[in-house]
């Protein structure tokens, strides 16, 4: 297998070093390769087909996968094997969606599990909601305990839902006070939301909020708390009511935690029938993720363009564009998903990596990065790869808007492809009744290269489902290329020294502390700190 693997890997490299690999332009003229290169998964449609992958190289990409068994590997993650090997786990986000009996782990029954957590969930929702008396939920928690809800709340919330959501993450004290001003603590419902019930950021938040809660109401406040953790003695000593304390195992990943209790806040905010069409979105890819075979692999298909783009091509970055204000937060949410994923530099037997691995994610929504960092992308010494995502129908009147918003968001993916070429920047400048040397002086500064790669998603509408389909579509794309590199995409050890060398700086930060051992930048730091605080 290891040398069909290598095989398979030669043959794509081959294929990226050949002359004119990136050449994207030459295949569009083939009437028919968007079609080809034009996949449905459920409700969503991609078009793959503004990239170099031609013909002959998704046949290879396509054998690597096979070479790789990619679809055995998927297998054994949705049978609940430990594939997270690095901490014995299994990775069962699916089975948060999935119908009750479909997954086991460890012997257990996991999906009995979530549906437990599920219908306590639904139930507590439902009397929160009839009580009236809640407003506002607060939702504490960092990381994937987070970006997730948060994401999905600025997707899913309209007005005249059930309540409103807010989000208290960074341990900047600046954030609970921008926040707290506008909050009733008489009816704020407060989750915190951790696992564990220990991280270090989410729990000085929580005692924040825990205590401007018993300032107004006594420790009748606390009856105000809930707690998503799995630690029972923890949450019970901060004060949270045991039956308000809703709980995941620990094959739920962070990063793709908000089908589990962590997204209790979504089911308050937006209603317990929104939040069930979201587990129902992610399932319908969950479908097409564990039947469709290689070709037609929607999250297979994308993955493999992400490493022609990544090994390939040498291309270490990926811009992601949402052409709707609503998924405002979706560049964000994927950059834990696959950059904590993805970030690896050995496979999984511990060797290191043989190429590079995941790209890093950045965007913001479109028309907006149209005015900051398209710039880069389309005259930048090295291309970006972008993915567009477009909603056909939105949740206002306001058609010609989001008929210029849909027309910014086809044009950018055209311009990228076309560029500017000297002959059509020459005869409109010489139009204009430009001066000769005017026009020679400027036309360098006025080409594009073109031959940009972009990927379009189009979605009918924004609802549950749909979002639901969207980000578990991310999620199998990183499955995939996990397996794809060899690497254990579910852990996340590059994470743990910060927090380690934070809990030993803190006590050094205290007025009149010493500071430690530590390199000369960091003890300089640290002096520097103290006498502007002093002063």
């Amino acid at each position: 297998m290891a040398g069909m693997a290598e095989a398979a890997w030669g043959r794509v490299m081959e294929l990226a070093r050949a002359p004119g690999a990136a050449a994207i332009r030459p295949l569009m003229e083939d009437p028919s390769r968007a079609a080809r290169f034009t996949h449905r998964a459920g409700d969503l449609l991609a078009d793959l087909s503004k990239t170099s992958v031609s013909d002959e190289a998704r046949a290879a990409l396509l054998d690597l996968a096979r070479a790789r068994g990619v679809l055995a590997a998927r297998d054994a993650m949705a049978a609940g094997e430990a594939i997270n090997a690095t901490e014995g786990r299994a990775v069962l986000h699916l089975a948060l969606r999935g119908p009750r009996g479909a997954f086991r782990a460890g012997g257990e029954d996991a999906s009995a599990a979530v549906h437990d957590t599920l219908d306590a969930m639904r139930a507590f929702c439902g009397r929160i909601h009839a009580g009236g008396r809640f407003t506002d939920v607060l939702s504490i928690g960092i990381g994937g305990s987070d970006l997730g809800p948060q994401m999905a709340l600025r997707a899913l919330w309209r007005h005249g839902m059930p309540m409103r959501a807010h989000f208290l993450s960074n341990v900047d004290g600046h954030a609970w006070e921008a926040l707290r001003h506008g909050l009733d603590p008489a009816r704020t419902l407060v989750l915190v939301a951790s696992k564990t019930f220990t991280t270090a950021e989410t729990m000085a938040n929580a005692h924040l909020v825990r205590d401007w809660l018993r300032a107004a109401r006594g420790t009748a406040g606390d009856a105000q708390l809930v707690a998503l953790s799995t630690n029972l003695a923890a949450t019970r000593e901060f004060g949270v009511p045991e039956a308000q304390v809703f709980g995941f195992r620990d094959w739920v990943g962070g990063r793709f935690s908000m089908w589990s209790a962590i997204g209790l806040s979504i089911a308050l905010a937006c209603g317990w029938e929104v939040f069930a069409n979201l587990l129902a979105g992610a399932r319908r890819m969950d479908e097409h993720f564990l039947a469709a075979p290689e070709a037609e692999n929607l999250p297979l298909l994308m993955a493999l363009t992400e490493l022609w783009h990544v090994d390939g091509l040498g291309l270490p970055s990926r811009a992601v564009l949402p052409y709707d204000e609503r998924l405002a937060r979706f560049p964000a949410h994927l950059q834990q998903v696959e950059m904590e994923s993805l970030g690896k530099r050995v496979t999984m037997e511990g060797a290191p990596v043989p190429r590079a691995t995941g790209p890093v994610v950045f965007g913001e929504p479109g028309t907006n990065a149209q005015h900051s960092f398209m710039q880069l992308l389309h005259q930048g010494t090295t291309p970006v790869p972008a993915d567009i995502v477009l909603v056909a129908n939105p949740d206002h009147g306001f058609e010609e808007n989001h008929r210029q918003l849909l027309a910014n968001g086809l044009a950018q993916a055209e311009a990228l492809l076309r560029g500017r070429g000297e002959g059509e920047v020459r005869a409109e400048m010489e139009a204009k009744g430009m001066a000769p040397a005017a026009v020679e002086a400027l036309l360098p500064h006025r080409l594009f290269p073109g031959d940009r790669p972009s990927t379009t998603l189009v979605l009918p509408r924004l609802d549950a489902n749909t979002l639901g389909q969207l980000v578990a579509l991310y999620e199998h794309k990183v499955f995939f290329l996990g397996a794809l590199w060899g690497i254990n995409a579910f852990d996340q050890w590059g994470v743990e020294l910060g927090k380690q060398l934070a809990g030993a700086l803190l006590p050094e930060l205290a007025p009149g502390a010493a500071a430690g051992a530590h390199d000369p930048s960091t003890a300089a730091l640290i002096r520097e700190l103290h006498r502007l605080q002093a002063g």
